[in-house]
């Protein structure tokens, strides 16, 4: 047997292909002499340019600002960014962070573990980038909240520092460490603050990556600009270099060994796509079904949710909305299993799914956000979502996750709401489950319909579907809530009947149960609405049950809701109906027992305060003399901590008596009831320089012709013939004009020693026309 001769030297040079030397690696600032390049037999040593590190520094790091904002050029509008910071902010804000956390192993080592940065073997890049095995060891170690944190800035700084020193493998290297982190759910609640920590890592990268091979595009080797990129730029106006630099970045992260770090690495650098080629729809989609392997739901969640983020970096005309599409659709899969898993283990969650559920509500919201975010493309996502055939025909029986739904009700424009309410109430009664209180989906509804609460269609049926569905809950909060959404639209069309059936139902439901504080606060909401729609409190305390409703009622929410009463009803220039000043005198006085007035300086105790004296103040029992002084005394002893009530009543004893003096008939009696009344008054006045003004008011002369327009100087006890009661009141005029200098003298100003020097001049004015007083002296 013959072998056929091979020239494998000849045929190594027509099948091998052309080397072409360069100046510099593609990974480093500036020109490179590190690799050698050789022809013919010569051996070739091939050097990584991930690895290879910059002979110059050509700028210091303080100079480059490309980390620490989005790059000017890059496709991701301001807005999406800012939303995307506030968004993060409101993610930390959402859970509360365990002091300790519990990590596993290989995450206690990146956090615990610093190695120093410096030049790496070529031979150990493999093991250095595919560090896997680590994960294979057990048990778990405990670090604080605040080390994990500061480990995770300091990593940062750390990628930050080895990129601008030219050391990019290290800087992959790092990322990859913080990308494993979120493998770790350990601790679930610490999970979102980690995503924010690490993400915002990734995004930096990723600007990094992106600004080093716009560089390259736009700039020559020598540094002359060859050309500028517009933010629509196409893949094949990028030059070659920067097209293999880019490439060999997605070569490099394709490497790594665990699918989570690879996919959230190749997710921070994914706009980079575009200096490969115009369409990345492809590549999105493959990220979407890749993160299908991840088997832990709260990371898969989180892993998608980076995916939108990043994604919203992209022109829309790259992306469309088919990973919007898929990833929520994933997203119900996912929530099916856990509710069909109920009280078994789920991921790192044994039985409290609900926590799990919870954590992976934000995902959910953003996603959802983001699908309803263009108003032009409204009617093509309803019908990919399977929600309906057009905005204006949705289906109504096919039932959806609760959570899911909830999100999806708050983005649906309200147009789309109104002119579906009835099926989009049906969709919400089919689709009951854990994840989400159904009551708050309804509740979301009534929201939407009372913002176009004028274009609702077939208010009768939805008001009589939503009674019905609030009526099956047993739980009160659930059949408030239910209610309280919708009351405004019951308000607004003027349906009493249904009004009257709520109300009914409220009271009966109340009396049977014992009332929490969220519920009492739902209540005070519906009870509110009621008082604001409605001009007239007698009619409001005409409705059926609202007066006993109102008596069910205790502690802030009562208050509220009669500071709500008093303010309506003080609006009227004067109240004179018998049972709605009862009622609204009960109203005051819980007002006054339920409110702290020791507390002067609490602006709600001020507010309870003006307002139960407008209401006093209101008050007009016309001819009814008797009855309005008996009123008087009523509110004298019910409130009996306002001390600027206790004037006014004064002041209202003495209008009364100047009252019964113009009609000319026999009331002297009734005059001596006012005075007595305020002899027994103001004494409980605290000030003395108040009691003083307020004993001369009631013996203070006057012409009785200037009623009504100033009845503080009416003659009470001296025109009415009491010169014994003038006498007293002047002994005790006399007497709080003593205790004022006494008292009060240290802490007055000059504005304040001026009014009493007036006080007195007018005092002793006064004493000169009491009979018998012109030879006493004090």
């Amino acid at each position: 047997m013959e072998f056929k001769l091979r020239d494998y030297r000849a045929e190594e040079e027509a099948y091998s292909l052309t080397r072409v030397s360069v100046s510099s690696h593609p990974l480093s600032s500036s020109s490179s002499s590190s690799s050698s390049h050789t022809q013919d037999n010569v051996s070739i040593e091939f050097f990584d340019p991930l690895r290879a590190l910059s002979t110059e520094i050509s700028e210091p790091v303080e100079d480059t600002l490309v980390a620490e904002k989005y790059p000017v050029s890059q496709p991701a509008s301001h807005l999406s960014a800012k939303e995307w910071t506030s968004f993060n902010k409101l993610l930390m804000q959402r859970f509360p962070l365990p002091k300790m956390i519990s990590v596993s192993a290989s995450s206690s080592k990146t956090i615990k573990g610093k190695k120093a940065i410096g030049e790496l073997p070529a031979n150990t890049q493999s093991d250095e980038l595919n560090d896997s095995e680590k994960l294979t060891e057990k048990g778990f170690k405990t670090v604080s909240q605040q080390e994990y944190i500061k480990r995770l800035h300091e990593l940062k700084d750390e990628i930050k520092r080895s990129w601008h020193s030219g050391d990019r493998v290290t800087s992959l290297k790092l990322s990859i460490k913080v990308a494993r982190l979120l493998m770790d759910t350990c601790v679930a609640q610490f999970y979102p603050t980690l995503f924010v920590l690490a993400t915002d890592i990734m995004d930096m990268l990723g600007d990094m990556v992106w600004e080093r091979i716009k560089e390259k595009a736009e700039f020559a080797d020598d540094g002359t600009k060859v050309c500028t990129l517009s933010d629509d730029f196409e893949a094949n106006s990028i030059c070659l270099e920067a097209k293999e630099t880019c490439n060999n970045w997605f070569r490099k992260i394709a490497s790594i060994h665990e699918l989570l770090p690879r996919i959230y690495l190749e997710l921070a650098i994914f706009p980079c796509w575009r200096f490969l080629c115009d369409d990345v729809t492809d590549n999105l989609m493959r990220l979407v079904m890749m993160i299908r392997g991840i088997s832990d739901p709260l990371a898969s969640a989180y892993c998608r949710f980076f995916l939108i983020h990043c994604a919203q970096k992209l022109p829309q005309r790259d992306t469309g909305h088919g990973h919007l599409i898929n990833c929520i659709g994933d997203q119900k899969i996912v929530l099916r299993q856990i509710i069909s898993t109920k009280g078994t283990k789920y991921g790192n969650f044994l039985g409290d799914h609900k926590l799990l559920i919870s954590l992976m509500e934000p995902t959910i919201e953003y996603t959802m956000r983001c699908i309803f975010k263009d108003p032009n493309k409204i009617a093509d996502m309803i019908v990919r979502l399977e929600l309906g055939k057009s905005p204006l025909e949705l289906y109504g029986k096919v039932p959806w996750i609760s959570i899911v739904l909830h999100y999806l009700l708050k983005e649906l424009p309200t147009e789309v709401v109104c002119s579906n309410a009835l099926e989009i109430l049906r969709l919400v009664d089919c689709s009951s489950d854990y994840t989400f209180d159904q009551c708050l989906n309804y509740k979301m509804v009534g929201l939407k319909l009372c913002e176009g609460i004028d274009q609702v269609n077939t208010v009768d049926a939805v008001i009589d579907e939503v009674i019905q569905a609030a009526t099956k809950k047993k739980i009160l909060d659930e059949y408030l809530k239910i209610l309280d959404a919708y009351m405004d639209i019951i308000l607004h069309y003027n349906m009493d009947r249904s009004l009257s059936s709520i109300l009914s139902e409220i009271f009966e439901r109340l009396c049977n149960e014992v009332v929490t504080e969220d519920e009492l606060s739902t209540l005070q909401s519906i009870v509110v609405k009621l008082i604001t729609h409605f001009d007239d409190m007698k009619y409001i305390f005409d409705l059926n049950y609202f007066v006993d409703i109102l008596d069910v009622m205790h502690g802030s929410s009562r208050s509220i809701v009669c500071m709500h009463i008093l303010t309506k009803a003080t609006r009227n220039n004067h109240i004179d109906d018998p049972t709605t000043v009862k009622l609204l005198f009960d109203v005051a006085q819980s007002l006054h027992d339920n409110v702290d007035f020791s507390n002067t300086r609490s602006d709600d105790n001020q507010q309870a305060e003006r307002l139960v004296v407008r209401f006093v103040d209101k008050v007009d029992h016309g001819m009814e003399l008797d009855r309005h002084l008996t009123f008087l005394v009523e509110c004298r002893g019910a409130f009996s901590s306002m001390n600027d009530l206790k004037e006014i009543l004064v002041h209202s004893s003495n209008l009364l008596a100047t009252r019964a003096l113009r009609e000319k008939k026999n009331n002297l009696n009734f005059i001596k009831s006012c005075i007595t009344f305020n002899e027994v008054t103001i004494p409980c006045i605290p000030s003395y320089a108040r009691q003083l003004i307020l004993y001369l008011e009631t013996a203070e002369v006057k012409s009785c012709k200037l009623w009504p327009a100033n009845y503080s100087g009416s003659r009470v006890s001296l025109f009415g013939g009491l010169i014994s009661h003038a006498d007293g009141l002047l002994d005790s005029a006399v007497c709080c004009l003593q205790k004022v200098s006494l008292v009060d003298g240290l802490r007055k100003s000059n504005e304040d020693a001026d009014g009493i020097v007036s006080l007195t001049r007018k005092l002793c004015s006064f004493m000169l026309l009491v009979p018998g007083y012109s030879y006493l002296t004090y």
